[in-house]
């Protein structure tokens, strides 16, 4: 996608200067009033840009993960360093089941080779998996906007309002996103539309990150109050919500930013379509009940009670928001219940929030025992 007139991924491979590969990633910390990027030289420092969010987002986070044990395999490939650095980079976050996805493929790979192989393996499967989730979001793009055109359809003379949640644009993935997919596609196609961009508190990941992205396309938005969403619903100035998620059950229940559950309940309550956009990566196929066994992190509460932003003489500051002394507690994601969600939009299609739905498009992931006895040959 696009910056400043320029196309960016939000990872690439760094230039080999004879002391081995190194990886590039956007600061997402620094967005939206500085645009920096940083060098990831060995596998701490991928460990750190995950925990620390300089990189963010399910897909990306895998992407990177796959990135972290390719640089760990160049410093030393011997299997006991492998399983360490597995373990340190699998710990970073522990909701998005994308990570440990793209460890387990990566890992599997290298210990099935020699340990000569192994850096050139690992660098080369972590950009398969680079490539794979460009293809994939931008077939989620083409499935969701011909959600969206047909929203255009039913209202003509004026512009599709989506309404979205945290960000799960390009930033989020290696290239044009999963919620954000649909609305960059139908944009291209020529769709009038809005976007209903919620703040999303306590990082402001739709305040700084999806409205950069917004605004650099060029798409037409209004960033918002998170607990106005449902206002807006109320008075029928939002056709569609589409969110993404961190991950999702076989049953159809979603796991994302803080708050997405309330807007599906609003959504719910106003009869406006709640769309999920994911790749299947991000599906865990051994779990049916998101809020009993999806873990939620739980991250510093200096989050919630510290802001930053750009003080008058240009200079980015944190400021504290509450009283000094006062205690406080930052989940990160909450459960959406597959009953409140419209549908999910995929790599394959748009199907229905359930495991049916989720078996008719990936009967070759599916598990074939409900009790989870057995799991995809991609999550052993």
């Amino acid at each position: 996608m696009r910056i400043n007139g320029r196309d960016y991924r939000t990872i690439w491979l760094g230039e080999d200067a004879g002391q081995g590969r190194s990886v590039a990633v956007i600061d997402q910390t620094r967005l939206p009033h500085c645009f920096e990027t940083r060098t990831l030289a060995n596998s701490d420092e991928a460990a750190r840009a995950i925990s620390d969010m300089t990189v963010r987002g399910a897909p990306l986070i895998g992407v990177t993960g796959a990135y972290g044990l390719a640089l760990a395999a160049q410093e030393d490939a011997s299997d006991a360093a492998l399983e360490a650095a597995y373990a340190r980079l699998l710990a970073t976050r522990p909701t998005a089941v994308n990570l440990r996805w793209a460890l387990d493929r990566v890992k599997a790979l290298l210990l099935a080779a020699p340990a000569a192989d192994r850096p050139a393996l690992a660098f080369a499967e972590a950009g398969r998996i680079a490539e794979e989730d460009v293809a994939c979001c931008a077939a989620i793009g083409d499935h969701g906007a011909a959600l969206i055109c047909a929203a255009a359809e039913k209202n003509p003379g004026r512009p599709v309002n989506v309404l979205t949640h945290c960000n799960a644009g390009w930033l989020a993935t290696v290239d044009w996103g999963t919620a954000l997919a649909p609305i960059y596609k139908a944009a291209r196609a020529g769709i009038d539309l809005h976007v209903w961009v919620d703040e999303t508190r306590p990082r402001n990941q739709g305040a700084s990150l999806t409205a950069f992205e917004l605004l650099s396309e060029g798409i037409n938005h209004t960033v918002i109050a998170d607990n106005a969403g449902g206002h807006l619903m109320q008075h029928g100035m939002v056709d569609l919500c589409i969110v993404g998620t961190d991950r999702t059950t076989r049953a159809g229940d979603v796991c994302n930013k803080i708050g997405t559950y309330l807007k599906a309940l609003a959504a719910h309550a106003n009869g406006v379509p709640f769309y999920v956009a994911l790749p299947s990566s991000t599906i865990d196929w051994r779990i049916d009940d998101g809020v009993a066994d999806i873990p939620i992190e739980e991250r510093s509460a200096r989050e919630v009670t510290h802001i930053s932003g750009r003080a008058p003489d240009g200079a980015v500051t944190e400021v504290l928001l509450t009283p000094e002394g006062s205690p406080a507690r930052n989940w990160a994601f909450d459960v959406t219940p597959a009953r409140y969600v419209t549908g999910l939009i995929t790599e394959r299609g748009v199907c229905a929030a359930t495991e049916a739905g989720l078996q008719e498009l990936y009967p070759d992931l599916a598990l074939e025992s409900p009790c989870g006895d057995r799991l995809p040959a991609r999550l052993k």
